[in-house]
Order: C-alpha cells, then sequence, then structure tokens
C-alpha cells in the first residue's frame, strides 16, 4: 500500500538520496581525491563540481537504506599547463574514475577571475591614461565589469588564450550609481593566464553628468546639483500573509511534498535550481498511485545577445550559465524583502577555486501563495454557487550577474500545472554617446548622453519527461481552419487540430507559430485516459521573440540554439547544456546543433524537449535607472494526463459573510 500523499515517504535513514546534492564535506574529499590521485598542485582551480547523477534506472529502483555510489564530476583548470579538465571521481570509494583533457576550449569565469580582472586592469598604466584623458583621476572610484570576451576572431580561440573584455564606469562619488557614468570608448582585453593587458582607445566619448542614483539618501543629495526630490509613499498600508497553522508542503532534507505534488529540489554551481522526479500522487486516496511526470527540469542556459557594433559593445553576446554560472551567484533572501510570508528556505552549497565549502544561506526560497480562484460556477437558475481557491508552491532563486538580477521561479499549481517565471530586473549595461553626434542607433536614450543598447536574453529550459513512464514522444498540435469550398465547413466557421509527431531530431527542429496557436505535447507511449488517448503535458507558449542576429555572424553560431524554439533530442546522458558545456570562447557549433545534425529516432523513447523563449528589449526610460522587474516564461499543463479536473477535491474555502463560499437552497 503506498503512503498517504499528506507523508512523506522517505523515512529517516543513515543513507542519502542518490539525487541529493552535494555537501561541503563531500567539495572537500572531491577535491582532496583528485589532487591525490593526477598529483595536481595548489594552483589548480575548481570551476564546477557537481554530483553525477546516476543513472535513471538506478533512481527509479532505489530504496530508502539503499546506498547508492556517491560520484562527483569536476571541471577544474590546470594553472601549470593552461588546460581545461573533466575528471569523475569516487566518493564512495575514495577513488579516481576518469580524468580528461578537453583540448580547445575554456572553462568558465571564475569568482577570484572577476577580482583579478578588475585589479590588473586599474593598475595598468595605458588603462590610467586613458582615464586621465578623460580627466578621471579618482581610480577608486571606477569600476569594470568582467565582459567575457565572446568570440570575434581566429585570435579569441579558446585553445590560443583565455581572455575577457572589461568594460569601465566611474561613480560621482562612494556608493552612487556606477552604471550611470560609462567611460565609453576604452575596452580592455586582458590575457588572464599572463595578466597581459592590452588597452584599446576608441576615442572620448563625453561621460554622461546625471548620477542616477535610486537609493533614497543619494537621490535627494545630487553630486551634480541636478534637482530631484524624492520622497517614499506615504500610503503604502502593511499588508500580511500568515498561515496560522503553517504551510501545507512537507520538507525532509531536499525531498518535497505539496498537496498530491511529490519532487525534489537539486542545486547546482551552473544552473542553480533543478526539479528532480516530480510526480503526482492520484487515484484512490486509501491507495493511492504515485505517477511520474518528468524526471528533470532546468533553466540550462542563458543566453544575451546585444545589437549595438560599436566598439565597446560588439562583443557583448554572453551565455550566464556557462560562462559564469547563476547558482554561485544566488542572493542570500531575506523575509520580508525577497520572499513574503510563511517561508522555508534552502541554503545553496557551493565551492570556491581551491575546492573548499561555500555555503550561500537562503538560497532557495519555498513558500504557498493564494492565486485568486482555482474554478467557479454559478447556476443562474437556482443560485448555486461552488468556487474553490487556486494555489501555488513557489520554488525561488534570486542571482546577481553582474549588473542584472534574475528571479528563477518554480510554480506548481493544485491544478496540476507548472510554470517557470523569469523576473528579470537589476540595473541596465549602459553606454555613453555623444548628442552633439545624433541619437543612438542601436539603443535608446535613458538620460542626457546616457543609452541602453538593444538586446534580447534567450532562456533555455531543459525538460526531461517521464510522462508515465520513461517511453514519450513529442506531438505539435496546430489549429487550422477549414476551407469554405469544404462540404463539412458551409458556414465558414469550421477548425479542427492537426497533430504531427516530432519522431526525428530534425523533424522535431520547430518554432512557435501564433497564427495556428501552435502548441506542443509530451505523450506517454504507453498509458491511455478514459476516453483512450494518451496521457499528455503540453507545453503553453508565453511571450517570446526570434534572434535578430545575422545567421552568419559569430552571435548566431554561438547561440544558435536560439534559432528554434523547441528541439527535441533522445535522452543522451552527457548532453546537458544547449550551448555545450564550454562555451566561454567558443565558435559556435557545439551542442544542440551538432546533436540534432545526427537525426536520431525520437518517438517512443526516452526523450528530451528543449524549450527555448526569449524576452526581447528594447529599453525604456522607466527601465532607469533600475528596472522594474520584467516577467517571462511558459507553463506546463496537464493535457489528458487527468480523467477531469484535478482540483475538484480542493475544499471549500470559508467567507467572512457566510461562513462558506456555497450559496443556494
Amino acid at each position: 500500500m503506498n503512503p498517504p500523499p499528506t507523508e512523506l515517504s522517505d523515512p529517516p535513514v543513515a543513507t542519502l538520496h542518490p539525487l541529493e546534492p552535494l555537501t561541503g564535506e563531500e567539495f572537500v574529499a572531491a577535491t582532496a581525491i583528485l589532487r591525490r590521485e593526477t598529483g595536481l598542485g595548489p594552483a589548480a582551480r575548481m570551476t564546477f563540481i557537481s554530483l553525477k547523477e546516476p543513472a535513471k534506472d538506478v533512481i527509479r529502483a532505489w530504496e530508502p537504506g539503499v546506498e547508492v555510489p556517491r560520484e562527483a564530476h569536476i571541471v577544474y583548470r590546470n594553472i601549470e599547463d593552461r588546460s581545461t579538465n573533466v575528471a569523475v571521481v569516487s566518493l564512495t570509494d575514495d577513488t579516481l574514475l576518469s580524468n580528461e583533457v578537453k583540448e580547445g576550449v575554456q572553462a568558465a569565469l571564475t569568482g577570484e577571475e572577476f577580482e583579478y580582472i578588475e585589479s590588473t586592469c586599474k593598475a595598468h598604466p595605458d588603462w590610467q591614461a586613458a582615464m586621465r584623458k578623460r580627466g578621471i583621476t579618482d581610480f577608486d572610484l571606477c569600476m569594470l565589469d568582467p565582459w567575457p570576451s565572446s568570440y570575434q576572431g581566429p585570435d579569441d580561440h579558446p585553445g590560443l588564450r583565455r581572455i575577457a573584455r572589461p568594460l569601465t564606469w566611474v561613480k560621482d562619488r562612494e556608493g552612487a550609481h556606477g552604471y550611470a557614468r560609462p567611460v565609453d570608448g576604452v575596452v580592455c582585453v586582458m590575457n588572464l593566464d599572463t595578466g597581459e593587458v592590452v588597452v584599446e582607445d576608441h576615442g572620448i566619448v563625453p561621460i554622461p553628468e546625471m548620477s542616477g542614483n535610486y537609493v533614497p539618501e543619494l537621490m535627494n543629495s545630487d553630486a551634480n546639483n541636478v534637482t530631484r526630490v524624492w520622497d517614499q509613499r506615504r500610503d503604502v498600508k502593511p499588508i500580511e500573509i500568515t498561515q496560522p497553522e503553517g504551510p501545507s508542503f512537507t520538507v525532509d532534507g531536499h525531498h518535497v511534498r505539496w498537496q498530491k505534488w511529490d519532487f525534489r529540489i537539486g542545486f547546482t554551481m551552473r544552473e542553480g535550481i533543478v526539479l528532480h522526479r516530480v510526480g503526482y500522487w492520484d487515484g484512490d486516496p486509501a491507495d493511492p498511485e504515485l505517477r511520474p511526470m518528468f524526471h528533470r527540469i532546468s533553466l540550462a542556459e542563458m543566453f544575451i545577445p546585444y545589437a549595438d557594433p560599436s566598439p565597446t559593445q560588439n562583443f557583448k553576446n554572453v551565455f550566464d550559465m556557462g560562462e559564469v554560472g547563476v547558482g554561485w551567484l544566488a542572493n542570500p533572501l531575506e523575509l520580508g524583502c525577497d520572499c513574503l510570508g510563511d517561508i522555508t528556505y534552502l541554503d545553496g552549497v557551493c565551492h570556491d577555486q581551491d575546492g573548499e565549502p561555500m555555503v550561500i544561506p537562503n538560497a532557495i526560497c519555498m513558500h504557498e501563495e493564494d492565486y485568486g480562484f482555482g474554478w467557479k460556477h454559478t447556476d443562474f437558475r437556482n443560485g448555486e454557487v461552488e468556487v474553490r481557491r487556486l494555489r501555488r508552491l513557489v520554488v525561488s532563486m534570486i542571482a546577481t550577474v553582474g549588473n542584472y538580477e534574475y528571479g528563477f521561479f518554480w510554480h506548481l499549481y493544485t491544478d496540476g500545472t507548472i510554470e517557470f517565471e523569469a523576473k528579470l530586473s537589476g540595473v541596465l549595461s549602459t553606454g555613453a554617446y555623444d548628442p552633439a553626434k545624433g541619437d543612438p542607433k542601436y539603443g535608446a536614450k535613458l538620460a542626457p548622453g546616457l543609452f541602453g543598447a538593444h538586446h534580447q536574453h534567450f532562456f533555455c529550459v531543459r525538460i526531461d519527461p517521464e510522462i508515465d513512464g520513461p517511453a514519450n514522444r513529442v506531438v505539435e498540435v496546430d489549429s487550422v481552419p477549414l476551407a469554405l469550398d469544404d462540404p463539412d465547413n458551409p458556414y465558414g466557421n469550421g477548425w479542427t487540430t492537426r497533430a504531427t509527431v516530432l519522431d526525428t531530431e530534425l523533424a522535431g527542429e520547430r518554432v512557435v507559430d501564433p497564427s495556428t496557436s501552435r502548441f506542443w505535447k509530451i505523450e506517454s507511449s504507453e498509458r491511455k485516459n478514459l476516453v483512450g488517448g494518451p496521457t499528455a503535458y503540453k507545453i503553453e507558449p508565453g511571450a517570446t521573440a526570434f534572434p535578430l542576429q545575422n545567421l552568419e555572424g559569430n552571435f548566431a553560431k554561438r547561440g544558435a540554439f536560439n534559432q528554434k524554439t523547441v528541439w527535441v533530442t533522445p535522452y543522451a546522458e552527457d548532453e546537458r547544456y544547449p550551448a555545450g558545456d564550454f562555451p566561454y570562447q567558443h565558435p559556435g557549433g557545439q551542442g544542440i546543433p551538432e546533436w540534432t545534425a545526427q537525426d536520431r529516432p525520437t518517438a517512443d523513447t526516452d526523450v528530451v524537449l528543449w524549450y527555448t523563449f526569449c524576452a526581447h528589449h528594447i529599453v525604456r526610460m522607466e527601465d532607469w535607472p533600475v528596472m522594474p522587474a520584467h516577467h517571462i516564461g511558459f507553463k506546463l499543463k496537464p493535457t489528458g494526463f487527468f480523467n477531469g479536473n484535478p482540483s475538484l477535491d480542493m475544499p471549500r474555502s470559508t467567507s467572512g459573510h457566510t461562513g462558506h463560499c456555497h450559496h443556494g437552497s
């Protein structure tokens, strides 16, 4: 008999679940094994250490108390020979399982390189000379953002050197808004292995004068005597969210049970939040069945190409996951500021470049939200009213990646829906223009002499489904009108749906089509619902946009996964990231385009669906000096997965007037 869906199925046991994230002690042990077995010196730098997830059949068969070997996947740089390497160690057996040099690639930037880039460039005499030419003498007020180099040509090939192209801004005083005053025209090209810096000076552009401060104390005291009187609103009344009996979910380690949902929360330094083993307790309440839905879901990559071909903007196309990593940039979240209500937090356990543990407290926030009415109907004949509230569980994190803040939110609803939402905030990466020479061509004006370049944010979510079992297929569904001369359509109102199985990788390269209200279903190949159709979940697209880079240019080649909304591939353990494992400085062609060229079969097998969507950002004045959160995302909705509305059993809500929300005789 299965456990009731209100209690966790994992009893307290000494063994870890096979998908439990690595602990701080395991980071230390993994690094020690690697150094001992390879003879690496202390200068070797650990970039990403993560759990090497066991095979799917091992995870499916696991039972509490059964020990599964723990393994760690390590990406590291050997500073002595400037190589990028991938190793796997067994934490259970204290052994090195594999160690491979990856030729012609570069690992992601590290935290210590962020500091190294800024301090080295600021100490360089050519950079200081460029600042003095512009009247800047207090270098402590300058800040350099360590932009990844992109790939501009053969000299940038990752097999030749490891470089970054930092840009400079200058604050008008300590604590002020640095991005308000870009030092345009100056680009540093820094070799991160040798420390060599080449300063490119493309000409003086006037530094914008307005401070752009957004902290109240600074907004009312402008160093440049620009009068702007700000006062915080005084009519905002407190909002208190209380759950007197506590939340409805239970957490054991990283295993979460909420309502009928059952899943595990993972966390990696590259991806941040990962959802594992998402399932739903369904059927007879006395003997429910845990139905599998998704083996693993994560935001696998973000690609942000900018539209300005000027010298200080033309290399701006970054992969925030693969070139930096968002997990280790997670914010420590605070109640009342980042999260509101009855909150459960999980720490983000990361490591530094020596492999030592680095804990981000409260990196993941989990709470419930009321989300309006879930369903309602009033029988106008007799006045009978039935209404149920919709509730959702929110699992979220916020990462600061340079100038931008990204909030990543996974919402699970009581009606069986899963939603991914990204919230974009923070500060624009700005440039300066000379008003005497005209308006900026590739961006929008934010203040006199200051502009924000047009750009796009592409998000690619990797969806590893398991809809009622490991054998699935992806089906594209279009709504199509019947022709007026069709004998079945004499009044011209007829339309129907057309379903197409995406049975190979090349057939699975698809784009959104609003003219047909296109969506995609992930169907079980084996299980049928009450009316004989396959149980399924559909992708309901949200707002998106197409890439605007020339397809022959470097940007398009590097981020080629953004050229399709949907890609379908057969599951492969080593195919995890859509732009490849090592996008830093890569000229392009790795990742999804390389895999799908094989045109492998994708029907009725273990498949992976990659969904890409875009925030198309033509900046507004209202995005300055700090950007109001912009929301974008998509939904996974049950489509024949349940034999009817799964939230029919939600209890009647209480009313402050009648005691309940049911009315009638």
